[in-house]
């Protein structure tokens, strides 16, 4: 199993320590006749000089990481006749540490097992082995073993410490059992809080991953909550931002991810789309566009179709034409789209740029694939309109008329220019030459 250096380094010192701890507070020192009249310690945990001697230098050899003769004299010890039940349960306990710092992680369960197994243990020692048990199982993945085992110590604890049911939950959470994980960790983070101390950072952390695999948002906001104030970083505030999403309040998403932008705590490669989304969403398109715009030029936002075109809306949306159109014609060319160059069309009509605006109108109509083709060819027939291209314009608006919902609107438009190419045409007519005595005629009569 992977793991690393640092967790191995931490885990080997845990036990280290646990055991160094039992041997020192467990074991009988060497004593004189005297001192044996004057102390009464009980037969469950007494231990022989010899065998408190040879421990001692077994220890030292795992230190040194000598872990062949550290064996050997494991079994040379064990070998010894009259040990009893404490000497034989320490000599098991050595034994699974060392093959612990081996990484032979059965042969280390199976050591202290065995240390489980003497009679009259020590309840320090009891407790000690069988949490022991339980993490070496979570290390080599035996998740059900482990919760097992740690059921087993609950059974003998009068009042199970907090870490205690975190194992429990840890173990639950191991097995994809969100539900049945979120009781204990709560257990032990409530008996942290009774006592008046902070819960663990990581406890309250596996607490906020159940909630998130249930989709129990509700629950995960108070959980992060108590994370920012109590350990109070960065990434919980993004993350309490997108709880914000996923229930829906996106104006507090968008505040709370707006006041890291600012204060420059997120990456604008990961978050400055986002934000730029959500500007828009809340009805500030020219927020929208300046992130967009900054974090282009900064190139932390990649110039692509869909970036392009975001850029675009947001400043179309901020009735900033001209700042639309740079990023749209990008756009469009890119994309080969053909609503892409309607969407063109519709800026330069709004500056009255005709020619610019037929050009694009024509184009997104030959590239096809449009929502709206009525649409498009009545902002093609005012394009042309404008530019008293009337034969054109009224042929742009028989074919919008074709689609009923555009029907009305596109026959107003034929009438409209008929009425235009009429005046148009009375208006070049060349009036007939008259020959003086007509002009006579003419003037005699109106006497």
């Amino acid at each position: 199993m992977k793991r690393t250096t640092s967790a191995y380094s931490t885990r080997k010192l845990c036990l280290l320590t646990g055991f160094i701890i039992l041997f020192a507070a467990l074991i009988s020192s060497p004593v004189t006749a005297q001192e044996k009249k004057e102390r009464k310690t009980k037969q469950t945990v007494a231990m022989s000089q010899p065998v408190y001697e040879a421990l001692l230098v077994i220890q030292e050899l795992v230190e040194l990481e000598d872990l062949i003769n550290a064996h050997k004299k494991i079994t040379e010890l064990q070998s010894k006749k009259k040990l009893s039940p404490y000497e034989s349960a320490q000599i098991w306990n050595l034994s699974g540490y060392a093959y612990y710092v081996q990484e032979d992680y059965k042969n280390a369960i199976s050591s202290y097992e065995k240390v489980l197994q003497q009679p009259d243990l020590p309840e320090a020692l009891q407790q000690s082995a069988l949490k022991t048990v339980a993490q070496l199982h979570f290390t080599i993945e035996n998740y059900q073993l482990a919760l097992d085992t740690v059921k087993r110590l609950i059974a003998i604890v009068p009042e199970p410490a907090a870490d205690v049911y975190m194992l429990v939950g840890q173990a639950h959470f191991s097995m994809n059992h969100f539900e049945e994980a979120i009781a204990p960790i709560k257990t032990a983070i409530n008996m942290y809080r009774e006592q008046g101390r902070v819960p663990r950072e990581n406890w309250l952390l596996l607490l906020r991953v159940c909630y998130w695999e249930l989709k129990d948002f509700p629950n995960m906001l108070l959980v992060l909550e108590e994370l920012i104030e109590a350990y109070p970083k960065d990434s919980y505030v993004l993350t309490l931002a997108g709880v914000y999403s996923e229930l829906g309040d996106s104006k507090k998403q968008l505040a709370l991810t707006e006041a890291l932008y600012e204060k420059g705590y997120i990456d604008a490669k990961k978050h400055a789309v986002n934000l730029a989304n959500l500007y828009l969403l809340h009805g500030t398109p020219y927020k929208a566009a300046k992130v967009l715009e900054k974090e282009m030029a900064a190139d932390n936002v990649k110039s692509d179709v869909r970036n392009l075109r975001l850029l675009s809306q947001a400043w179309y949306s901020a009735r900033n034409d001209e700042k639309a159109i740079p990023p749209l014609k990008q756009a469009a060319a890119a994309g080969n789209d053909g609503e892409l160059y309607i969407r063109l069309a519709q800026s330069y009509i709004n500056l009255e740029k005709w020619k610019e605006a037929a050009e694009s109108a024509k184009k997104g109509l030959s590239i096809g694939d449009l929502k709206r083709q009525d649409t498009a060819n009545i902002m093609y027939g005012m394009a042309l309109f404008n530019q008293k291209k009337l034969s054109l314009a009224r042929k742009a608006f028989q074919a919008a008329s074709k689609d009923k919902r555009s029907k009305r609107a596109a026959q107003q438009w034929v009438k409209y220019v008929d009425s235009e190419i009429r005046r148009r045409d009375t208006l070049e007519q060349k009036l007939p030459e008259l020959k003086a005595r007509d002009m006579d005629a003419i003037l005699k009569a109106n006497q």
